[in-house]
């Protein structure tokens, strides 16, 4: 059943999904397009990739991948690879096939996980506060950086410029380059929920309780960003020219929301998950946008063909008020 705040928030006309894959995963918690926009990867909290095509949806295959929810995932190797992360600790690789190539026991749980191929850099936040660079070839560890007092939240990475940044439970926001010492930003007034660089590389875009969180990084200036969302803004993605910003509520709304990302406004309000979100993102080639949640549900929407508005009552698929 949708929280207490789904019905009042989803009586404003909202653009439905074109396909909404339902009872994917226990929890949905990671999300990763191909770099051909032509498959979507998803992982659960019960520790399971699924692979699915696009624009239909339909299944590919999937494989137990962890002992616990899935943190992270990337396509590598011209997309015949994908890279996980877990909460049971582990990095691994794996074949699009499901075979295990190699992995790795980290010290601590995952929380969060970004790689990039052509710097050969993966960046893991952990339950113990730390963050670890290690080199994608061989996971031989980089940098280990105990720099939360907490667990961390949110990793970025910003390939062009090398610059990783963090967010942790204890509200402390950090930004540096591989081998240097990190910066402290300016505090936000809640925790980072989620961290993104603009393409650019310019801006470090941060969500939490109601806000975006924006910091110019020449500068080290915090702007805070007022939002429509009703509680937490649980994970944020960019448009691949940085403009415009999609996305997802937790806490009392579960809304979908594509935003101006220079002001936090609402450029359009997409169908909303039943239960809480947890993942919203663009695809490489902006042709999709995908969001999963606590519903299980994964939610597609082909940004060339959207359909057209409706109202959405109660929850994000209630019968639509006649």
């Amino acid at each position: 059943m949708a929280g207490p705040g789904l019905t009042g928030c989803a009586s404003t006309p909202r653009i439905p999904a074109n396909v909404i894959l339902h009872d994917v995963h226990n929890n949905g918690y990671a999300l990763a397009f191909d770099t051909a926009s032509k498959v979507l990867a998803s992982g659960g909290s019960e520790g399971r990739i699924r692979l699915w095509s696009l624009p239909e949806g339909t299944e590919l295959g999937g494989w137990t991948a962890h002992d616990g929810s899935l943190q992270g995932l990337q396509f590598l190797n011209h997309d015949r690879e994908i890279l996980s992360a877990g909460y049971d600790g582990l990095l691994a690789l794996w074949t699009r096939e499901g075979k295990l190539i190699k992995r790795l026991a980290t010290p601590s749980p995952v929380t969060d996980m970004v790689a990039d191929e052509a710097t050969a850099l993966v960046v893991t936040g952990h339950r113990d506060g730390h963050v670890r660079l290690w080199h994608l070839t061989d996971f031989a560890l980089l940098q280990d950086l105990p720099l939360h007092r907490g667990a961390v939240r949110a990793v970025a990475y910003h390939p062009a410029t090398r610059q990783v940044a963090s967010g942790g439970t204890d509200g402390v926001v950090f930004y540096w380059r591989p081998g240097e010492q990190p910066r402290s930003l300016p505090a936000p007034p809640t925790d980072a929920q989620d961290l993104a660089f603009a393409p650019a590389g310019d801006i470090l875009l941060g969500s939490g309780w109601f806000n975006l969180f924006r910091w110019r990084l020449a500068d080290a200036s915090l702007t805070v960003l007022p939002t429509a969302h009703r509680g937490i803004v649980k994970s944020i993605s960019f448009d691949r020219d940085g403009r415009q910003l999609a996305s997802i509520g937790r806490q009392t709304d579960s809304a979908v929301y594509l935003l101006d990302a220079q002001t936090g406004n609402v450029l359009q309000r997409f169908q909303p998950h039943e239960l809480c979100g947890t993942v919203v993102l663009f695809s490489p080639d902006g042709r999709y946008l995908a969001s999963t949640s606590d519903d299980a549900n994964i939610h597609l929407w082909d940004l060339r063909n959207l359909l057209p508005e409706r109202v959405f009552y109660n929850s994000g698929t209630a019968d639509e008020r006649r």
